[in-house]
């Protein structure tokens, strides 16, 4: 059986992580992504890559473009996109 962390990060494939300015945006951005079909995940915002915000959202990495294309679409702000793997420290 897999423990919770691996099983929250590597299992689902979520290695990229956005960052934003409020919290308000991670949420709007998680809506905008779901009602897509994307498998997302809010966290609290890895101080290490942002200090703006508490919230940053989890997504596929590999599919960041097609995100990047619907928020902007939405007129989500974002502060920037992380390639950000389970190695990369304690992110939940």
């Amino acid at each position: 059986m897999f423990g919770r962390k691996e099983r929250g990060r590597a299992a689902d494939g979520l290695e990229g992580v956005i960052t934003f300015f409020g919290s308000h945006h991670a949420l709007r951005a998680e809506s905008v992504l779901k009602k897509a079909g994307f498998p997302v995940r809010l966290i609290p915002g890895p101080r290490e890559i942002s200090p703006n915000c508490g919230v940053a959202l989890r997504f596929s990495y590999d599919r960041r473009e097609e995100a990047l294309s619907l928020l902007e679409a939405s007129s989500v702000q974002i502060e920037a996109v992380h390639h950000y793997p389970e190695s990369s420290g304690g992110l939940p």
